[in-house]
């Protein structure tokens, strides 16, 4: 089994346990490692109210809080009107970026932050979210982990998402959720959540391919997801899954 299916493995049994915000930026700052980064970053932006859970240097992300720099945050903004996983690099910003935006990237830079992968969160209500595994080292590396396994990347920041929301959830609402999807649907979209592929859930469930692809569409229309990981992020935080 490859390296970064071992660490999500892991990442998904131990973010399933976890309880408050220590347990959660455990497993994050755990799977980040894993994966050969030195941070993570949670960021969740409602209106004035910013909310961060990360490994950074306690001093970066004290600052970048006080100062307000999620409304400057060249990597938040993309995220914000994104749906697709990216890789940025501090040294090389977008050709429309500020002089604000790159003194930011500059302050980062002095406290390590230099690139990264980032998983922009569709959480509704007005709120950017994003999960964002971040190294000292140039992009060259994040871009080849995004170029090979960048669903896996985008699995690890929905699972982290979904994971944070659903605490507090009442059994009752729960059993209420389960019933949105049939039972094959349901067990489909458990293995799709372990990384299996059609091919893979036919053969442990002994159906079809189609049949199973067919069963992922359907949750997906019931679910309002346009992918099968936002369907799983979305099936997560209803409860849906174990």
């Amino acid at each position: 089994m490859a390296t970064i299916e071992r660490a999500f493995e892991e990442f998904a049994d131990g973010i399933h346990a976890a309880e408050d915000g220590r347990g959660f930026e455990r497993v994050a700052r755990r799977v980040a490692e894993r994966l050969g980064f030195r941070w993570f970053a949670y960021l969740c932006q409602a209106g004035d109210v910013t909310t961060v859970i990360s490994s950074y240097p306690r001093s970066w992300t004290r600052r970048y809080i006080e100062r307000g720099y999620a409304r400057l945050d060249p990597v938040v903004r993309r995220a914000a009107g994104s749906r697709s996983v990216f890789s940025w690099d501090g040294a090389l910003p977008l050709r429309a970026t500020s002089s604000a935006q790159r003194r930011f990237f500059d302050e980062a830079a002095t406290f390590g932050v230099k690139s990264g992968i980032t998983v922009p969160v569709r959480a509704g209500f007005g709120r950017t979210v994003a999960f964002t595994l971040a190294t000292d080292a140039p992009a060259l590396a994040t871009d080849a982990l995004l170029e090979a396994d960048g669903d896996i990347v985008q699995l690890i920041g929905l699972y982290f998402h979904a994971h944070l929301a659903a605490k507090g959830r009442s059994p009752d609402a729960d059993r209420r959720a389960r019933s949105l999807l049939t039972q094959r649907q349901l067990q489909c979209l458990a293995w799709a959540a372990q990384g299996k592929s059609a091919t893979d859930i036919a053969v442990l469930v002994d159906i079809a391919p189609r049949t199973v692809i067919d069963h992922l569409e359907k949750a997906r229309r019931k679910l309002g997801a346009t992918t099968t990981a936002q369907c799983i992020a979305e099936a997560l935080r209803r409860g849906l899954l174990p």
